[in-house]
């Protein structure tokens, strides 16, 4: 065993005792690197943990033989498995005995067909309302906001008394000039003298119990609103009141087939879609704890700030934006201790996997204001995901936000990442397209799939828009012939290793501060790589300062894969232990690349106390900041399926990036953006999965740098693997890659 192998395993053990004894147990829970030959052996009828499934909805009045007649029509259409969710209209009621008993029937018709069971984990979205019990059972465990309760007007010189109540947690006044002074509050009476020269408003904050909509099947008006509430994501207690309503229940229920049929809860969607700041009982104390000071003062501003219904947004000073930079730096790591973890830790010791994902990763801006941060959300779950529905993937968008889960599964050492996709897509794609939309996420580095949307043929018409069944798409004559091409790729590249070698730093703490441009740069820089074949994982903050092992030269993921090359796009705030981290990298031989400006707020312990940036503190790496990458088109409302078209990136920014990657692992005869890959590493061999996105035909002569001689061409439509033809020259390997407009090709080199 080299040394570096025994290194990846001894991080893969300690990985299995965190997440307790399920990957010592279940070969698809945990990294495998097996032979090129045994993953051919086994590619042409992977087993059914690796999918493709649809999403079913046990709606309407649903018997065992409904399940029996769906079941046997999803095993026709290709599915391996399924994942299944509790819906309106049922026989039994939602997390009765008669409901589970009903349940573990249909687990048993699974398993009598050799598929496999994901559980959804709420009988609507976002997960965590548990059908309507917090609202009903745990009130107390509600999620929570902070909210401007009142706007008291003051005048000049007047002095303020007010009786306020025991939710008031903080109070601002702000001048009609802009001035702004903290107001305090003693007991349950606000005093404030405002001074004399210009008239003031104070803002009165409280903590309300206000929650996210939640679309469920137990709401009597079948309306997506606040009826129902979510639980408050940010305490544990509340997520272990969630798992004893739902997890534990099934898992009572059934034991002996967690971690055999039953594969794991699928959850979907948390977020903080509310009006105000997300909050909980003990923020302000954990605030204290991770900063050190007081946030109070500046809540007011914060809440000032955000768009309100019929409210002028306020300005914040640069103090109150990195106040509040911190505090969406505390509600993330709350976020992710309060719900992700403690789930994905339930599942581990029940010998089950959590998958979830996010609502809309493809818009990070918004994200980090309702979920704080995609890698800080995703570092204990076991399957990461990401959800492709309305118009995110079609041949006239930019798609690379799919990378976003695939990283995160590259960073912490799991298999696989999933994808939620066609939901809600106007149009619905036919067959083609939909094996475009695949190939966008497959080349990107997702390799489970569950497809939308599968009511059972007992729902009523009027629930489902036509009845139950198969939708349109799942019912084209090639979907059985696709899903099963996507089972054979799924499986290929989820065994062995990612093998990326380039980072792009995903620049989330500049937008908790609003900054759009490192938005833009980010999404810019993402495009600008894949369009020039250069595999790369994205990297959150949390890897950078701590999650990456450092060695001379490298940052290692749990995976395996070292980075060797870490870009910055376009940064305004970057902490002190990453700035470190950065520089040792690259005093150990890594390439460092800050792209289109340099941080200029260098933050401590805090953004509020942080320095600023010089020229000096990036001496250390290569910077261009001459040029700028051009935005990434915003793809219409309507599809007009038309190509792409390629970004022009300036000459200063595209010698910067060649000289920071270095010799490329794929290099093309000539340039062409439309072509895409992804890597893998096997015990003895690199596996390329190719895309030509575009609709022109594509022929190059393509070398592989140092990955050595033997190439063969896999064919996921039948299964074979053969010999394909190639020259060498050293330790580059050139082969010839003819591909249609919107083909596909799997190789390895041995």
């Amino acid at each position: 065993m080299s040394g570096r192998t025994l290194n990846n395993a001894v991080k893969l053990a300690a990985c299995a005792v965190f997440f307790g004894s399920a990957y010592a147990q279940q070969p698809w829970q945990r990294m495998q690197m097996p032979t090129a030959t045994d993953v051919a052996k086994v590619w042409a009828a992977p087993p059914p943990e690796y999918g493709p499934e649809p999403y079913y909805g046990l709606n309407g009045a649903a018997t065992i033989e409904t399940v029996q007649h769906d079941l046997d029509t999803m095993k026709g259409l290709g599915f391996q498995a399924v994942t299944v969710q509790a819906g309106g209209g049922m026989l039994q009621t939602y997390l009765s005995p008669e409901y589970l008993a009903f349940f573990k029937q249909f687990v048993g018709e699974a398993k009598k067909r050799s598929m496999r069971v994901w559980i959804v984990d709420d009988i609507g979205y976002p997960s965590g309302f548990a059908g309507g019990k917090f609202t009903t059972d745990k009130p107390a465990l509600r999620m929570q906001a902070l909210s401007i309760a009142k706007r008291l007007p003051v005048k000049g010189g007047a002095t303020l008394r007010q009786a306020v109540g025991p939710d008031v947690v903080a109070a601002v006044a702000v001048s009609s000039t802009g001035q702004q002074q903290p107001v305090k509050i003693d007991g349950e009476t606000l005093t404030w003298a405002a001074p004399t020269g210009s008239d003031w408003e104070v803002l009165v904050v409280e903590h309300v119990f206000r929650t996210s909509p939640t679309r469920s099947d137990t709401n009597p008006t079948h309306q997506k609103d606040q009826s129902q509430s979510l639980e408050d994501y940010l305490n544990p207690a509340a997520t272990a009141a969630y798992l004893g309503f739902t997890h534990q229940k099934y898992y009572d229920a059934m034991p002996e087939e967690f971690g055999k049929t039953i594969l794991g809860f699928r959850g979907d969607e948390p977020d903080y879609s509310i009006n105000g700041l997300p909050w909980t009982p003990a923020l302000f104390e954990r605030f204290q704890q991770i900063k050190g000071y007081d946030v109070h003062p500046y809540l007011g501003a914060m809440l000032a700030s955000l768009p309100a219904r019929g409210q002028t947004a306020g300005t914040l000073t640069q103090k109150e934006l990195r106040a509040k930079g911190d505090y969406y730096d505390v509600f993330s790591q709350m976020f992710r201790d309060g719900f992700f973890k403690p789930q994905s830790e339930w599942c581990a010791a029940h010998h089950v996997e959590y998958q979830v994902h996010l609502n809309h990763e493809e818009m990070e801006l918004a994200l980090v204001r309702s979920e704080g941060e995609f890698f800080r959300d995703m570092k204990y779950v076991q399957v990461p995901g990401i959800d492709s529905i309305w118009h995110q993937i079609w041949q006239d968008t930019i798609s690379d936000f799919p990378r976003l889960a695939a990283s995160a599964a590259h960073i912490y050492g799991h298999p696989r990442a999933f994808t939620e996709t066609f939901a809600a897509y106007r149009p619905e794609p036919d067959g083609q397209m939909a094996r475009y939309i695949l190939n966008e996420q497959l080349v990107r580095g997702v390799n489970l799939v569950e497809t939308m949307y599968y009511p059972s043929t007992a729902s009523p018409a009027t629930a489902t828009r036509r009845g139950g069944g198969p939708s349109a798409l799942m019912r084209d004559p090639s979907w059985p012939g696709l899903m099963q091409y996507v089972r054979r790729i799924s499986y290929v590249m989820s065994m062995g290793r990612p093998d990326a070698s380039v980072a792009l730093y995903l620049p989330s703490s500049s937008l908790w501060l609003g900054d759009a441009d490192a938005d833009r740069a980010f999404v810019a820089s993402e495009q600008m790589l894949s369009e020039r074949q250069i595999d790369f994982d994205v990297i959150g903050g949390d890897a950078l300062a701590s999650d990456l092992e450092a060695g001379r030269g490298y940052l290692e993921t749990l995976s395996g894969n070292r980075y060797r090359t870490v870009i910055v796009p376009s940064a305004s705030v970057i902490s002190q232990v990453e700035l470190d981290r950065l520089k040792a990298f690259a005093q150990g031989g890594g390439k460092v690349l800050f792209l289109g400006r340099t941080p200029s707020l260098i933050a401590g312990k805090t953004m509020l106390d942080g320095r600023e940036a010089t020229a000096v503190d990036f001496g250390f790496a290569a910077v261009e900041t001459s040029a700028q990458l051009p935005e990434t088109p915003t793809p219409p409302a309507q599809p007009p399926a038309v190509a792409l078209t390629p970004q022009v990136v300036p000459a200063a920014i595209e010698k910067a990036v060649n000289a920071a990657v270095g010799v490329r692992d794929v290099s093309l005869d000539a340039p062409d953006a439309s072509l895409k890959v992804i890597s893998r590493r096997l015990a003895d061999a690199e596996v390329y999965f190719f895309f030509n996105e575009g609709p022109q035909a594509a022929s190059h002569a393509v070398t592989i740098h140092g990955k050595g001689k033997t190439v063969s061409v896999w064919d996921p439509e039948t299964s074979v693997v053969s010999s394909l033809p190639s020259t060498h020259h050293g330790v580059d390997t050139t082969i010839t890659l003819d591909l249609k407009g919107h083909e596909t090709r799997l190789i390895s080199v041995r």
